[in-house]
């Protein structure tokens, strides 16, 4: 994995000084609350994950209503299939 050592750290370190000057402490300061808010999303992200993963499932209460006898009624008539023709010889 890619570790930068402590020359490689400077020169990166010059490059922002030379891109950013004088607001290079208002840009590591925001950077570095996007990064806690990154990290906070990702904690939330994680705890749901895991309530969800190690939670008994609640069960589903039924929904009580009053059946009427129309509702039990068919609402077509039964089907009968079609007498096959019959081959004479």
């Amino acid at each position: 994995m890619f570790s930068p050592g402590w020359t490689e750290m400077i020169i990166i370190g010059f490059i922002a000084l030379l891109l950013f000057g004088k607001r290079l402490p208002e840009v590591a300061r925001s950077m570095g609350q996007g990064f806690v808010e990154f990290k906070r999303g990702m904690t939330s992200i994680e705890t749901d994950m895991r309530k969800a993963a190690y939670s008994e499932p609640t069960p589903a209460k039924p929904v009580e209503t009053k059946r009427v006898e129309e509702d039990l009624r068919p609402t077509a008539d039964k089907f009968e299939a079609p007498e096959p023709p019959r081959q004479d010889d």
